[in-house]
C-alpha cells in the first residue's frame, strides 16, 4: 500500500480534522529523504507530517516546489506564508520579511501582524513583490479547484486561510505543490517513478497537462509559519476547514488589541477564499 504524508503553501492547518494514523516507518523516511533532497539547496530541515495511507490503485503524480521556512512571532501566519511564497515569484531582488510586516502596517491592512482580509492579501502582495495576484472567492470547489490544482502543478504558490484552533486563532498555508491520485487507466507524461515506492511518479514539467477527470484523490503540499515541516492535506478537509471561517475569535476580540477586521467580518474576509501568485508585473485579478 502506498503511503505518504500542511496550505503546503496554501493558510495553516485545521490539525484536528486528520486522523492520527502513520504510515510504516520505512515509507516514512523515504517520504523525508524525498522531500529533504528537494530542499537540501535552501538548506531549511523538515519533515513531513505523515498521516492517512494512499490507495495502491491509483498512479501517484508529485508535484512540489520548495520554499524556505520562517516561525512567526505572534498572529503572523498570513505574512509569514506570503514571505514564503515569494521564493517561488522569481524575483529579481529578495523581499525581507520585515519589508513586507512594514508595507502591510502603513497601508493599514494590518495592526498586529494579522490578515483577516484575502483581498488586502492580494494587494500587499502586489505591492512588495513584482508579481501578478488573483482572489478566488466563493469556495474551493468546482472551478476554482480546477485553477488552485493547475497554478500549483504549474509551479506557483496558492495562499489558503484555514482555522489553526477553533477558539483561539486563525492561520494561513502557502501552497507549494499537490499529490495526485490519478486512476489507473490514465496515461502519464513522461515521469520519474520513485525508486523505492512503486506507483510514486515525480511529476516533469510535461506533466502539468493532466486532464483533471483523471484525478480521484487530491492533496496539497504545504507550509506555514508555526512549524519548518511540510504538511499534506486533503483537499476535500482543506476546503471544509476553509469554509468555518466564519467569526472572530473570542479570545482575540477579549484581548484589549486592535486588529483590523474587514467589513462583513472574518465570513466575508476569508471564507471561500484564496490567494494564487505568480510571477509578473504587478497586476491584480478581481474575485471569481
Amino acid at each position: 500500500m502506498l503511503s505518504l504524508s500542511s496550505y503546503s503553501i496554501s493558510f495553516s492547518p485545521f490539525q484536528l480534522l486528520f486522523p492520527e494514523s502513520f504510515l510504516p516507518k520505512s515509507l516514512e523516511m523515504r517520504a523525508l529523504l524525498i522531500m529533504q533532497e528537494k530542499q537540501s539547496a535552501a538548506n531549511v530541515g523538515f519533515s513531513l507530517s505523515l498521516f492517512s495511507s494512499f490507495s495502491e490503485h491509483l498512479k501517484w503524480l508529485l508535484f512540489n516546489n520548495p520554499v524556505p521556512s520562517l516561525i512567526q512571532e505572534g498572529p503572523q501566519c498570513g505574512l509569514v506564508a506570503l514571505w514564503m511564497a515569494g521564493a517561488l515569484l522569481s524575483l529579481p531582488r529578495a523581499v525581507s520579511f520585515g519589508r513586507i510586516v512594514q508595507v502591510a502596517l502603513e497601508r493599514g491592512y494590518t495592526a498586529q501582524g494579522e490578515m483577516f482580509s484575502a483581498a488586502d492579501m492580494a494587494k500587499l502582495a502586489g505591492e512588495v513583490f513584482p508579481c501578478q495576484t488573483e482572489l478566488l472567492s466563493g469556495k474551493l470547489e468546482g472551478e476554482n479547484r480546477e485553477r488552485i490544482l493547475r497554478h500549483l502543478s504549474a509551479g506557483f504558490p496558492v495562499l489558503i486561510p484555514y482555522p489553526w484552533n477553533l477558539v483561539t486563532c486563525l492561520s494561513r498555508v502557502v501552497c507549494t505543490g499537490a499529490l495526485l491520485g490519478l486512476k489507473r487507466g490514465f496515461q502519464l507524461p513522461p515521469c520519474q517513478e520513485d525508486k523505492e515506492i512503486p506507483g510514486l511518479f515525480h511529476a516533469s514539467p510535461s506533466a502539468s497537462s493532466f486532464p483533471l477527470d483523471a484525478v480521484a484523490e487530491t492533496y496539497l503540499l504545504s507550509k506555514q509559519g508555526k512549524s519548518c515541516r511540510y504538511q499534506l492535506w486533503s483537499y476535500t478537509l482543506l476546503q471544509e476547514s476553509n469554509a468555518q471561517l466564519t467569526d472572530f475569535s473570542p479570545k482575540r476580540a477579549a484581548d484589549g488589541k486592535v486588529y483590523i477586521v474587514p467589513a462583513g467580518g472574518v465570513r466575508e474576509g476569508l471564507c471561500g477564499k484564496a490567494v494564487l501568485l505568480r510571477p509578473g508585473g504587478s497586476e491584480i485579478h478581481k474575485p471569481r
